[in-house]
């Protein structure tokens, strides 16, 4: 006969549970979850890791075996009782509004779920009601650290639809901005990071340092992030006079300032033992997850769109791909390091090479009129309203477009229907991406590691959740 008291707790742990359910988004128990495979076409990787949370979508994959060797080199889950918890959104070292749900056993790290969404603007859907004109002030707004790369990915998809040809000023001074927007993003990063990791000096020298590129931004666009700078037919405006001065005593701020981080992270005793061998990601798994930019290159892969598939200019100055051995932590720790001298020597290449000329194309039905114009001429005031009320139209066609962001290949998709805004727009975020890798990194690691290896995906969370 059964206890009345042990029938009312029953009901109450239902009633609680039910209470509680998250639906699709709730993590299924271990025996009822198929285990997700990693392969890779050439069969160099054939791992079954069971890091992730999910099931596979392939039809007819059944229920996967466990890899014998992987398995052995974790604690049996039936050892002792696992634990699943939440991580973020709101942990302060999530980046915001990124959740982990993390399936402990003791300490160490079982499987991982990454969830995202809390950050949803809709973007992509947003643009498709925007023209061509207002569509940057849309994209700068995805990768907030990043916002130049942004726009210039959504301008080279808007201008190869429309078969302009820029001028190469114009292309120069994209290629400048971009490259001290990558500056300053990895500067953010090294920032964060060092926090993260217990270092408040690298987060206050990271920021001085960064301060620097935002004013100069702030002085050639009126804004120090979010700039509507670089538009479809070149750029907003002509930099600034004195420039040459302005950028050239940044990179010498910025070089100055690495050598001195170099001895206060690269070889101090604590942050190598919290980087080195924590969170090794393979080529063929990085391969086989999509990972780009520094993540990639962290495991010795020398993939650059700059240097693949060049654009803009990038295939007129000389620069290295920096890569690493072991794709830990601390290689892309190292990779973005390295990425930020590189940055500054193009940049100064940039200085010896800019070309006078046009800062935008002089095509009438894509680039309005000189401001001094509007005063003085009726068909440009005209010429001027049109532009900025109904925009331009762009032949019908399909294109995809992918430049180097600080993060990796982000992508633009675009369809037009030969109106004046995109029929469809679809952005391949990096970050998005990249956190896929997040449940092999993690996986049989310590959750004390966790905040180390989420900070070296450098996830940007309006990219992730567009």
């Amino acid at each position: 006969m059964s206890d009345p008291q042990d029938n009312e707790l029953a009901e109450i742990t239902a009633q609680i549970a039910s209470d509680t359910s998250e639906g699709s988004q709730e993590m299924a128990q271990r025996e009822e979850t198929s285990l997700l495979a990693l392969r890779w076409e050439s069969g160099a990787i054939e791992e079954i890791t069971g890091a992730t949370l999910r099931i596979p979508e392939d039809e007819g994959s059944g229920d996967l075996a466990r890899d014998e060797e992987s398995e052995r080199s974790l604690p049996e889950a039936g050892d002792q009782q696992t634990m699943i918890i939440n991580m973020g959104p709101q942990h302060p070292s999530t980046h915001g509004v990124l959740r982990l749900m993390l399936e402990l056993q003791g300490e160490t790290v079982l499987r991982t779920k990454p969830v995202i969404g809390y950050l949803h603007t809709g973007m992509e859907k947003t643009g498709e009601e925007l023209t061509y004109v207002q569509g940057a002030t849309n994209v700068t707004r995805m990768d907030y650290l990043s916002p130049l790369n942004n726009e210039l990915v959504y301008a080279l998809a808007v201008e190869d639809l429309l078969g302009v040809e820029l001028p190469p000023r114009a292309v120069w001074i994209r290629m400048l901005m971009s490259e001290l927007n990558r500056m300053s993003s990895h500067l953010m990063w090294l920032a964060t990071n060092g926090m993260d990791l217990g270092s408040t000096s690298m987060m206050i020298y990271g920021f001085r340092e960064r301060e620097v590129i935002l004013a100069f931004f702030e002085k050639t666009t009126g804004l120090r992030m979010n700039h509507n700078y670089i538009r479809p037919g070149g750029v907003a405006a002509d930099l600034p006079d004195g420039w040459e001065d302005d950028v050239d005593l940044i990179c010498e701020v910025v070089e100055t300032s690495m050598d001195e981080y170099d001895q206060l992270l690269t070889g101090q005793p604590i942050f190598r033992e919290r980087t080195e061998g924590v969170g090794v990601l393979s080529p063929e798994a990085a391969l086989a997850l999509s990972a780009t930019g520094p993540i990639l290159r962290s495991t010795g892969i020398p993939w650059d769109l700059r240097r693949a598939m060049p654009y803009l200019a990038y295939d007129e100055v000389d620069f290295d791909v920096i890569v690493g051995t072991f794709g830990d932590t601390f290689d892309r720790y190292a990779v973005r390091f390295n990425e930020i001298k590189e940055s500054i020597r193009i940049v100064r290449q940039i200085l010896e090479k800019m070309p006078a000329g046009d800062y935008r194309v002089q095509d009438k039905k894509v680039t309005p009129p000189p401001r001094a114009r509007i005063d003085e001429s009726m068909e440009a005031l005209i010429h001027h309203f049109k532009i900025s009320t109904e925009g331009f139209s762009v032949p019908e066609g399909e294109t995809y477009v992918a430049i180097e962001s600080p993060r990796g290949e982000i992508g633009c998709y675009m369809v037009s229907d030969g109106s004046n805004k995109p029929y469809r727009m679809h952005i391949r975020g990096p970050s998005f991406v990249n956190l896929q890798c997040l449940p092999t990194l993690l996986r049989g690691g310590l959750v004390a590691d966790a905040v180390a290896v989420i900070s070296s995906i450098d996830p940007v969370m309006g990219e992730a959740d567009r």
